[in-house]
């Protein structure tokens, strides 16, 4: 694919998160116990960098974090973000040069069950980490994550723009679309001015090993079939923009370098595949029960549950004419991955080295070899 600049056409092609950048570096992940967040702890230890990680307990059994050994990170902690003033203490501790902020009750049902908790994690928790940050001397780089459910969602067959309207019928949805507001309001009035370069980065849907939260269509399959119980899914022609966890993970590490070279960078970028190739919920199931060998659906008819989207996509040029991200794994083998992550971790093979062994294919798919040169975008 060519990027225009100005008159000059470039090809360029998707680009590695650099260990030259990353060896050494203070690095604040919050969200660290969760499953993008684990992932990412993992590739960032690969990397090189000096991760200090701040985020609940695990809230599942099993959970990536324990499986992956993260428990024995040498600076991990386990605090609540909605606590200003414990997490003001522990991030002064940790001074950091890049934050990367994933810490969120991340479920659309569960912000169902208690929105109250939702908007105080997503909003005030977000708020309460970037005045943390405000008299830090050491940041440079913030890359708050948020998600693709952050446009107000009229149901059109439309791929949503980094410039689109805001918005959230769900409590989830519009936690995040506030948090949204909260992150550009605090790189805006303070951190841009003492040369804190802060973007946030909205990810479509997930999947990938490891992943053991309710109310997720991958987890529950894995979670039925393993057990020989059929899945029951309430929307199976909804649509959603589906990509392995370590193609929004790579678009995080990307921008912090990128925001690093340059803040003017700084702004909201989507991640995601093609918009065209946004999938419905039957075709990645299918996909996944062949790739699982095995497993019984009962399709539902589209009504039951609380009210959720029909139809997501995104529009990602930004994240490639700007930072060199690009999808690499095309959703068959995105769904074939990760089954095979869980039917492996079944078998006994450990969870760490599962991790490790899908980042360097990840990386060996990218456009540069890790640590090799780099082309920035053009």
């Amino acid at each position: 694919m060519a990027a225009r600049c100005g008159t000059v056409e470039a090809v360029v092609t998707a680009i590695n998160p650099s260990p030259g950048f990353w060896a050494g570096k203070r690095v604040l992940l919050t969200g660290h116990s969760g499953f993008k967040g684990a992932w990412l702890a993992i590739w960032l230890q690969r990397l090189g960098a000096r991760v200090a990680g701040i985020s609940l307990p695990p809230e599942t059994a099993p959970n990536l974090y324990d499986l992956a050994g993260l428990d024995d990170m040498a600076d991990s902690h386990f605090q609540d973000i909605r606590d200003a003033d414990a997490l003001a203490v522990l991030v002064a501790a940790t001074r950091p040069e890049i934050v990367l902020h994933l810490a969120a009750q991340p479920l659309v049902l569960a912000s169902y069950d208690d929105p109250l908790a939702t908007f105080s994690t997503n909003v005030q928790g977000t708020a309460n980490l970037l005045d943390a940050l405000r008299p830090l001397d050491t940041v440079r780089v913030v890359v708050a994550v948020t998600t693709d459910k952050v446009y107000r969602n009229q149901g059109l067959a439309y791929p949503f723009r980094e410039t689109d309207p805001l918005g959230g019928h769900d409590p989830y949805s519009a936690s995040k679309a506030a948090s949204e507001i909260v992150i550009a309001s605090y790189r805006d009035a303070f951190l841009a001015a003492r040369g804190v370069a802060v973007a946030s980065a909205r990810a479509g849907n997930v999947i990938g090993g490891g992943d053991w939260a309710p109310d997720r269509l991958v987890p529950d399959a894995a979670r039925a079939w393993s057990s020989g119980a059929p899945l029951a899914v309430r929307r199976p022609q909804a649509v959603r923009p589906w990509q392995h966890v370590l193609e929004p993970l790579a678009g995080y590490l990307r921008l912090a370098e990128a925001l690093w070279a340059d803040p003017a960078l700084a702004g909201a970028y989507n991640f995601g595949p093609e918009p065209h190739e946004a999938a419905p919920v039957r075709a990645v199931l299918e996909l996944a029960r062949a790739a699982f060998g095995r497993g019984e659906i009962r399709w539902g008819d589209g009504t039951g549950g609380p009210h959720e989207a029909g139809w997501l996509s995104l529009e990602t040029a930004a994240a490639w004419q700007r930072l060199g991200v690009r999808p690499r794994w095309p959703l068959a083998e995105s769904v074939a991955r990760t089954m095979g992550w869980y039917r492996r971790q079944l078998a006994g093979t450990p969870a760490r080295a599962l991790c490790e062994e899908d980042i360097a294919a990840f990386e060996a798919a990218g456009g540069n070899t890790p640590g090799g040169d780099q082309t920035d975008a053009v």
